[in-house]
């Protein structure tokens, strides 16, 4: 199995570690530095990593980047972390043109952080842009993107065992439609939060139902199942909550 994995040595520099049995090339990769104007901010710090749950926590910097139709993304930089504005008629909003990614960043006993794989979720990504009709970041982008907000976040990443950086990027229709058709705009998002174990107390057995026949999202080339795209998860929410559980 594939198994390479993003080092991040804090606090000032991130540098990439392939294994010997990665087969991605990294001729590429250079170091990320965070500039000095990134520093500490007013949002207090989490003094109790014990009582951390899996709810949204407000942390200090997101990465922001925008493309209009027909161009490439660029200019990317570290904002304060906050509200964003989206305008009514948003495509994301009327017709859910967006993809949501998602990886972890753990810290290590010796205090560097690890990101398992994030080629990976940029190369998924652009993947599912091109199916939703939507421009993507390079994979180069996504994964500088996805560090420098790890790194300008590093307080945040919970102590070894007690949880981890939960990493969201996102990738939104911005631009103003009112017909079905593809956004003038978009906007790449990243943005973390600090998450404990998902299963507190340790896995459980539960039951579930094996459906062969309904297909929420429709697979293969002709659909969007394949996708992480935002209105299949909207669908799961739906079939988790209502589905009825075998005795």
């Amino acid at each position: 199995m594939q198994n390479w994995c993003c080092v991040l040595q804090v606090p000032d520099r991130l540098s990439f570690t392939p294994s010997p049995s990665s087969p991605t090339s990294c001729s590429w990769r250079r170091p990320v530095t965070l500039a000095d104007t990134h520093g500490e901010t007013s949002q207090p710090a989490i003094t109790s990593w014990e009582n951390l749950g899996f709810d949204p926590v407000p942390t200090d910097y997101m990465y922001i980047m925008k493309c209009s139709e027909g161009d490439s993304f660029k200019d990317g930089g570290l904002q304060r972390f906050g509200n964003i504005e989206l305008i009514p008629s948003a495509c994301v909003l009327n017709y859910g043109q967006g993809i949501i990614e998602g990886l972890k960043a753990y810290k290590k006993q010796d205090g560097s952080i690890l990101l398992f794989r994030p080629e990976e979720n940029g190369l998924r990504i652009k993947v599912g842009a091109d199916r939703m009709c939507m421009p993507a970041p390079t994979v180069e982008q996504f994964v500088d993107a996805v560090k420098l907000t790890v790194l300008a976040n590093k307080r945040r990443v919970p102590p070894p065992d007690r949880g981890f950086l939960h990493v969201r990027p996102l990738l939104l229709g911005t631009g103003p439609v009112l017909s079905l058709t593809p956004a003038p705009e978009f906007t790449f998002l990243v943005y973390v939060t600090p998450v404990g174990n998902y299963f507190k107390g340790g896995l459980k057995p539960i039951n579930l139902v094996v459906e062969s026949k309904i297909k929420r999202a429709t697979p293969g080339p002709g659909g969007v199942g394949c996708v992480k795209a935002i209105g299949n998860y909207a669908g799961f929410l739906y079939d988790f909550y209502n589905s009825p559980l075998p005795d």
